[in-house]
């Protein structure tokens, strides 16, 4: 009988002990656009932070806590978006990952009011980089703000140091994440004194006829594009048919391999591109990736998808993210809360994601840890870096930052 009960006990211990593991989970929800607008980018992303959490799982977690990564669709859809976050925050995530502007700029709100953890790395609003204000939204990395003013600065420099009567044209799908970037953009031509052509492309941006009829009318030195997925490819075609040279094209970062493949690697050549994360799979994570991870079979998704930068962008955000978590807890000790993890987000020193990105330093009155981008050309075959990791015109990005930021602490928008 006391045999029975003891080992009774034993099992009731045991069940005990795996709730209490389970209840400790790190929990981060990611909710994508998995249906709609951003499919080209958010199936390798949510696999990359898969494949990492499984990775550091294997090894016992984040400071001995197992990570579980949720993902649900938004569709991207600000009202969705704001549900899976309600619904998230009720299933106990205090970090939050929208992966989309208009949808990261209708949820912010409430995570401010609620205190918990915004990721917005490499999207949202630019001014949300001032920890003063956005206190709980962290877009580490490179903002489209601080992207954009860098384009600036890379032309500038094809210009010996003067921009004086240079013409920009700026071609963006007519929503918030195409509009992001007009603020500096107007700011910049009236410091520097290029002429700035603006041309709003309609939603879904399949028809870029007339707009690149009216780019070809406004005789670009360069054009700047904040175009996505497909619309790549529509614009690239159009530029030939209006005989406007590749070389001229700056894309936003979210161009990739496929977008290449389907314009065409000769067609392409010339083609730049504003780089926030290093491509490719050379990188020691990723190998590790490949042989503990697909290896054992526990991959999430298609082992192609590790050729693609988006991929390389998921480890990159999610570096940032597990680090941040590591710190909070190494710092704070357990039970984790969003006042911990922020304070564990804004002591990253130096940190380049596993080398993904430029080295970031967060702190409390700057979310995004220093913006550094570079230019790569696309020669027909690879990927060029046309300089090194930089960010220009910081005075001017913060300059507009604090202004817009000072708004939404007035305001609410």
């Amino acid at each position: 009988m006391k045999t029975r009960v003891r080992s009774m006990l034993a099992g009731l211990a045991l069940l005990l002990g795996g709730a209490a593991a389970h209840a400790q989970a790190i929990k981060f929800g990611l909710c994508y656009d998995l249906s709609k607008a951003y499919t080209f980018i958010t199936p390798q992303i949510s696999q990359a932070v898969r494949d990492y959490a499984t990775l550091l799982n294997a090894k016992g977690g984040i400071e001995g806590h197992p990570i579980e990564i949720v993902v649900q669709d938004h569709g991207n859809e600000p009202q969705r978006g704001i549900e899976c976050y309600e619904k998230l925050k009720r299933e106990g995530v205090m970090i939050f990952d929208m992966l989309s502007t208009p949808v990261s700029r209708a949820v912010l709100p409430r995570a401010m009011a609620d205190g918990n953890i915004l990721l917005q790395s490499f999207v949202g609003r630019g001014d949300a980089v001032d920890g003063d204000v956005f206190k709980w939204i962290f877009p580490i990395g490179p903002t489209y703000w601080g992207q954009v003013a860098n384009d600036v600065a890379w032309i500038k420099g094809q210009h010996k140091g003067s921009l004086k009567g240079v013409k920009i044209a700026f071609i963006y799908p007519d929503y918030s994440f195409g509009q992001e970037p007009i603020p500096i953009l107007k700011t910049l031509a009236a410091k520097e004194g290029f002429e700035l052509g603006l041309f709003p492309n309609p939603m879904p941006g399949r028809d870029q006829a007339a707009v690149w009829t009216q780019i070809r009318r406004f005789e670009p030195d360069h054009v700047i594009s904040w175009n996505l997925a497909a619309m790549h490819v529509v614009a690239a075609k159009e530029m030939k048919r209006n005989g406007i040279a590749m070389d001229k094209l700056i894309t936003v970062n979210w161009l990739n391999e496929v977008d290449i493949a389907n314009i065409g690697p000769a067609e392409a050549k010339g083609l730049k591109r504003g780089t926030n994360v290093v491509g490719g799979k050379n990188h020691p994570l990723m190998q590790q990736i490949v042989k503990e991870v697909y290896g054992a079979n526990k991959g999430a998704g298609d082992i192609k998808h590790l050729d693609d930068i988006y991929y390389n962008t998921g480890l990159a955000i999610y570096s940032s993210a597990f680090e941040g978590v590591r710190l909070a807890i190494q710092k704070d000790k357990w039970p984790l809360t969003p006042a911990k993890i922020k304070a564990g987000l804004e002591s990253l020193r130096n940190f380049d994601a596993n080398g993904f990105i430029a080295p970031v330093t967060v702190t409390a009155q700057d979310h995004g840890g220093g913006g550094k981008t570079r230019i790569d050309m696309w020669d027909g075959t690879k990927w060029v870096p046309q300089g090194d990791w930089s960010a220009a015109y910081t005075d001017t990005v913060w300059q507009v930052v604090k202004e817009q930021s000072a708004e939404f602490a007035k305001t609410g928008k």
